[in-house]
């Protein structure tokens, strides 16, 4: 089966290779085409087939015969006269259903369920309970039983001397003698009814926790399935056993034999870890009644929540031959087999699925049941009884091909209002289905949508009403096929959306050292059923290199179109007192533009960004969107010193001064005496927060042994040079000094 999926993964992701759009034509006609087994699951499907190759077929008719009142079916089985009996739990009865779809409850215990049962040879019901873990022999006639006292116990654990806890199976050989799966611990045991009064024997012992199935191989060996360690064993007449498989996972969930001798296994659980829920004390209604108890290795549950650990793997084990995986699935837990003429059946949970699974691993979806977990077959008079639990109900399949079937498929969004065009079929019988459309403008297609639409063969439109959401159906009749269905939309031109500007200062992008857009597409296999192809990031979004010069200024912008469009830019500066828009630059299709300050006089301004999806679009039809950036300000200038003087005063250098700025706010000062290192130099007032700010400091003479010492330096010089540095907060910095004599 992986050999065929990953074939069909290779198939469906090779065509997108040659099939990839360029970015100019992401606008224009669209298609959403359903063509692969995942997008049909997600429809809705009556009696319809949805292969694991991609193709619907009409099915045959599975039709619902009752609902129980009981909220689980644990096991369900059938008589020769089409009556079909079914094991419940919450409330624990045994129903009778006739073929008429009449239901009759033949007997209601006190326990919490219900957990086999079985028609015997001599027509009796026989039905095990948990947590006694006893079973009853139920005669139909005699009406229905209200006290599970006064049924026939032929099998009660307290009476044997291993006491197992749980009955999980029950099988009749040719002989009709009932072979009964035990756990806890790991057991099989054998009852005669030919010696109605006679206690069950202990017919193989296992080391394994549990043994939770069993099967008649056409020679008459017994199959048993185990829980612990899923080992599949072959039990000879006279109770020998013997492992033909030691699965990878912990439990066998359900058996199946065909008539040639393939035994076929359902696997669940990771060894690595107890799967188990907590035993129930015998008395004391402590166990957890969900469909955790079914499968007490393959499912934890939290109020009636089930979480499936590791899915199933189902495995072939031939009569002449190595076991091997046929089919595998991370989404469902196989809670039953049958082998038919036609394939491998598998009742499975926890989205109520049925599987027909070939020889090969060629494997379909037969049927969405509306209840969480399909649990049992039995022979039905013209198909097979199915019975479900969350909710407990039970399905009739029948041989015959259903003489109308339907399928629905989910709701397309098509993320904007849009014209819906033609639909197309492939690989479709011709004359042999009908398709319908509708549309909306909500999710829920129940909330006002259009009535549904035929289509036909020659049809140019659907014919609904433009809208965000469509929906397809087809009803089939019997011989029905369709591969793929593809409908064609056109979505409305949207504007563009310029969603943001950042303007840096000081800063030059050189468009050389970017990245270019990468033009590969990597293809990856995250699994053999969830296959995706990954599309290089918009490369607006990639970061940025810059370089940092005083002299240039880069904004970069954000931008998206809901249509996928190409965009390209226009750029355009105002100054914060002037009305007209000036362009800075026209036709970019980068999303981030650098240039000169010296091109701009110092002042406040804005940038203007305008996005046009004119590539993508006819003149008339493109569309343009724009956004106003935030205030920044151009500040090439440096401060203004004036009024600087200067005077000696006993050994110190008394100035003062006045800097100006015409755009900006004096960011700091600093002086040097002769050279000498530079000192900050403090405003009037200690704060420096205004376009002008005055200096009056002094400068002393005296080096730092002079002020230590206390003395006159030997040599006093009687020239001095004084330098003094202001800077704006665009870090533009003047000089000026003057000479002290």
């Amino acid at each position: 089966m992986r050999h065929s999926l990953l074939r069909s993964a290779r198939l469906l992701l090779i065509a997108p290779l040659f099939a990839l759009p360029c970015r100019s034509l992401a606008q224009g006609t669209k298609q959403w085409t359903q063509s692969r087994f995942d997008e049909f699951q997600k429809g809705t499907p009556q009696s319809v087939v949805i292969r694991n190759d991609g193709i619907l077929e009409a099915g045959s008719e599975t039709r619902e015969v009752l609902t129980t009142p009981s909220t689980y079916i644990w096991s369900i089985s059938s008589d020769h006269l089409g009556n079909a009996y079914l094991g419940t739990g919450a409330p624990a009865t045994v129903l009778e259903i006739s073929p008429d779809g009449k239901s009759t409850t033949l007997f209601e215990t006190k326990d919490l369920s219900v957990q086999s049962v079985r028609v015997g040879p001599d027509g009796a019901i026989y039905a095990a309970t948990l947590p006694k873990g006893r079973i009853y022999r139920l005669k139909p006639e005699h009406g229905k039983i209200e006290n599970d006292e006064n049924a026939k116990v032929i099998f009660d654990p307290e009476t044997t001397q291993e006491k197992p806890r749980y009955i999980w199976d029950m099988a009749f050989d040719a002989q009709g003698r009932l072979y009964i799966a035990a756990g806890g611990p790991g057991a099989v045991y054998r009852w005669d009814p030919a010696k109605p009064n006679s206690k069950a024997e202990l017919f193989f012992k296992s080391d394994e926790p549990h043994i939770r199935c069993l099967a008649f191989a056409p020679d008459g060996s017994l199959i048993a399935g185990s829980d612990g360690s899923g080992l599949i064993y072959r039990i000879d007449r006279a109770g020998q056993g013997f492992v033909l498989f030691d699965a990878p996972r912990r439990e066998i969930t359900a058996l199946a034999v065909s008539p040639s001798g393939t035994i076929y296994a359902a696997n669940v659980g990771d060894k690595n870890r107890n799967n188990l829920p907590p035993l129930p004390v015998q008395g004391i209604a402590v166990v957890n009644t969900t469909i955790t108890i079914v499968q007490p290795g393959s499912i934890q549950s939290f109020n009636g929540n089930t979480i499936i650990p590791d899915g199933t793997e189902i495995f072939e084990v031939p009569a002449a031959g190595a076991p091997h995986s046929l089919w595998s699935s991370r989404d469902d837990i196989v809670y039953a087999l049958r082998s038919t003429p036609e394939g491998l059946l598998a009742a499975s949970g926890n989205r109520g699925r049925l599987y027909r699974i070939q020889d090969h691993g060629n494997f379909a979806d037969i049927s969405h049941l509306k209840a969480s977990q399909a649990v049992g077959f039995a022979d039905a008079p013209d198909g097979l009884f199915v019975a479900t639990s969350n909710i407990g109900k039970l399905y009739r399949i029948s041989k015959a091909s259903a003489a109308e079937s339907s399928y629905q498929s989910d709701v397309f969004d098509a993320g904007l209002f849009s014209r819906w065009g033609r639909a197309e079929t492939e690989e479709a019988t011709a004359g042999k289905f009908d398709l319908y459309a509708r549309s909306g403008n909500v999710e829920n297609p129940e909330r006002n949508w259009s009535s549904w639409q035929r289509l036909t063969p020659d049809q140019a439109s659907l014919g609904v009403p433009a809208a965000r959401f469509v929906q397809w159906k087809a009803l089939m009749r019997p011989g029905a096929r369709i591969g793929a269905v593809t409908i064609h939309y056109l979505p409305v031109n949207v504007a563009p959306i310029v969603d943001e500007i950042v303007v840096q200062q000081g800063t030059r992008v050189n468009p050389q050292s970017q990245p270019q857009p990468a033009t590969t597409v990597s293809i990856t296999f995250p699994s053999a059923q969830n296959t995706s192809i990954n599309f290089p990031s918009d490369p607006g979004t990639a970061p940025l290199t810059a370089q940092k010069d005083r002299t240039a200024i880069t904004a970069r912008w954000a931008a998206h179109d809901d249509n996928g469009d190409e965009l390209i830019f226009d750029v355009y500066y105002r100054g914060e007192e002037e009305q007209p828009w000036l362009l800075l630059k026209r036709n970019l299709t980068d999303r981030y533009i650098s240039f000169d300050t010296a091109t701009v006089p110092d002042g406040a301004y804005r940038l203007k960004v305008v996005a046009r999806d004119t590539p993508s679009h006819s003149p008339g039809e493109a569309q343009r969107g724009e956004r106003v950036g935030e205030r920044f300000l151009v500040d090439t200038t440096p401060p203004v010193v004036s009024g600087f003087t200067a005077k000696l005063e006993s050994n110190a250098i008394h100035a003062t001064l006045d800097a100006v700025d015409t755009a900006t706010t004096i960011a700091r000062a600093e002086y040097s005496v002769d050279a000498g290192p530079w000192q900050y130099l403090e405003p009037v007032g200690a704060l420096s927060d205004s376009l002008r700010e005055h200096y009056d400091f002094r400068a002393d003479l005296l080096s730092t042994e002079d002020k230590l010492t206390g003395e006159k330096p030997a040599v006093v010089a009687r020239e001095h040079i004084l330098t003094v540095r202001v800077y704006d907060r665009r870090d533009n910095g003047v000089a000026a000094k003057t000479v002290v004599r």
